[in-house]
């Protein structure tokens, strides 16, 4: 009687159980990096409204880029079960909106010198670094997992399977250009 066949029946499903547990952990581990994300945009959520009274004070006749700030942060808001494309071009708008807003600074001398703005300032700024740590890991996981998923033969165990791919927390047209072209500085 030949064990051959037993055998490599066993190493089968033991690769298949393994395929199958490591797709599973790289899924996990890209949905945790997304929550991490979700826990920094929900930090700049809360923080966005302070700035924008504090601003107003200072500001109240730029209403318009107030206005466009509070609903960019509403309509990242509401975009918590969207998917990840739709939900990286409202947070991009938004913090385009929120560089618009610190621009306003520079023309308010007061402002720029209020204890309030500037730490609020400091704090998103910091979150915004936050988000962007997060993205990274976010890309890293997604990266891990699309490639298990597209690589040979676990790509078969995870059709069978039926895992799907993530998409890339990706930056849109003109914030990739932006990032491209050098700061310009002047004295």
């Amino acid at each position: 009687m030949s064990y051959i066949p037993i055998v490599v029946i066993a190493v089968l499903i033991i690769y298949v159980i393994s395929a199958y547990n490591g797709l599973v952990s790289k899924r996990v581990r890209t949905e945790n990096a997304w929550s991490q994300i979700d826990v920094q945009l929900k930090r700049r959520y809360d923080l966005i409204p302070n700035l924008v009274e504090t601003v107003k004070g200072y500001a109240s006749h730029e209403r318009g880029t107030l206005e466009a700030v509070i609903q960019a942060r509403n309509m990242a808001m509401q975009s918590a079960n969207a998917g990840e494309a739709s939900r990286a071009s409202l947070e991009n708008a938004l913090s385009g909106t929120l560089k618009s807003l610190f621009a306003l600074s520079e023309s308010y001398p007061d402002l720029k010198a209020n204890e309030n703005f500037k730490s609020l300032q400091e704090e998103l700024s910091s979150t915004e670094n936050r988000i962007s740590f997060a993205r990274q890991h976010y890309n890293d996981s997604v990266g891990g997992y699309v490639t298990a998923l597209q690589a040979f033969p676990s790509n078969i165990i995870g059709n069978i399977f039926g895992f799907k791919p993530r998409e890339f927390f990706e930056l849109d047209a003109d914030q990739a250009k932006q990032a491209k072209e050098p700061p310009k500085v002047s004295f």
